[in-house]
């Protein structure tokens, strides 16, 4: 693994703090509430260097949200019970994290309608499920008691995981969000079959 330089580091934390207070914003006052010049101000850069790092401030909002959502997961995915195997361990880690869906169910909204804005959205929304893929697959991979170096499984339940959250997402968009994500992410998790 290719050790980061000290200017690497940098770019990437200065990086990470503008998509955390353009999260954070947007969470507090709503996606169209929020400017590019007061993330600037809150992550302390200029409005020419959050123009370097992000395009738009919905990229930089969407960054924000990834990042914190695939810690989150990854995070209640390491507290399940130790002894469920990695899809029970998914199954049950989704099913706590939608015990505040509907404290939160705005804000699902809003997130789910930034991320179908524009094309250019939504194909970052995709690439951002391969960072939660990632999150997940490092989280579950100590749930397999049998895995060995270069073991396609983990990431495999991380996409197949993805997979099943998104489908689940476009139900229930298609229903303008008034069912129960967490049901129907639970119903589409339940294809996954343990091996």
């Amino acid at each position: 693994m290719a050790v980061q330089s000290v200017r690497e580091q940098k770019k990437g934390a200065t990086r990470a703090r503008i998509a955390d207070v353009a999260a954070r914003l947007a969470s507090e006052h709503g996606i169209g509430a929020t400017t590019v010049d007061e993330i600037a101000a809150e992550a302390e850069v200029g409005r020419a260097t959050f123009f370097r790092y992000f395009d738009s401030k919905e990229l930089a909002v969407a960054h924000g949200l990834s990042g914190a959502g695939a810690y989150v997961l990854a995070s209640v995915l390491r507290q399940v019970d130790p002894n469920l195997g990695p899809v029970e361990a998914v199954r049950a880690a989704y099913a706590e994290l939608g015990r505040d869906f509907e404290v939160d169910r705005e804000m699902f909204i809003e997130q789910a309608m930034l991320s179908r804005s524009s094309p250019a959205m939504f194909a970052w929304t995709l690439h951002l499920y391969v960072d939660w893929e990632i999150a997940i697959a490092e989280a579950v991979a100590p749930r397999f008691a049998d895995l060995r170096d270069g073991d396609p499984r983990p990431r495999m339940l991380g996409a197949m995981t993805m997979a099943a959250a998104r489908l689940a997402w476009d139900v229930w968009l298609d229903d303008d969000g008034r069912g129960d994500l967490p049901q129907l992410t639970q119903q589409d998790l339940a294809a996954l079959k343990e091996s």
